[in-house]
């Protein structure tokens, strides 16, 4: 069974950054596209950014494009977000996904989830 482990969420300043790792389980991580979401208290879950299989396409939400950076390693089985000047906006539990549609935008694209780590940008 596939898992996903995020980690590196936190508590961070207003304009500072931060780096989330999803470790995922098996060994077809490199057949998957994988994508992050979010989820703010009150809100739905929105699309942040996704990756292609050999991570030669990307492609991102408006609200955090320029800001933020989808990556991957496939020798790791890992994909990360790179995050940079944060705002207050941004707080929220972040989850990575494992993709069953090309560089999809909706949770329907996804498969597999991972439980999410919390990210908390003060003011």
């Amino acid at each position: 069974q596939v898992q996903l482990v995020e980690s590196g969420g936190g508590l961070v300043q207003a304009g500072g950054s931060l780096r989330l790792s999803c470790v995922v389980s098996g060994r077809t991580f490199s057949s998957y596209v994988m994508g992050w979401f979010r989820q703010a208290p009150g809100k739905d879950r929105e699309f942040i950014a996704t990756i292609s299989w050999s991570a030669d396409s990307t492609y991102y939400a408006d609200s955090v494009k320029g800001r933020f950076t989808i990556s991957r390693d496939n020798a790791k089985n890992t994909v990360y977000l790179q995050m940079s000047s944060l705002k207050p906006e941004d707080t929220a539990v972040y989850y990575c996904a494992r993709g069953i549609r090309y560089l999809s935008t909706r949770e329907s694209g996804y498969d597999t989830w991972g439980q999410g780590t919390q990210v908390t940008v003060s003011s």
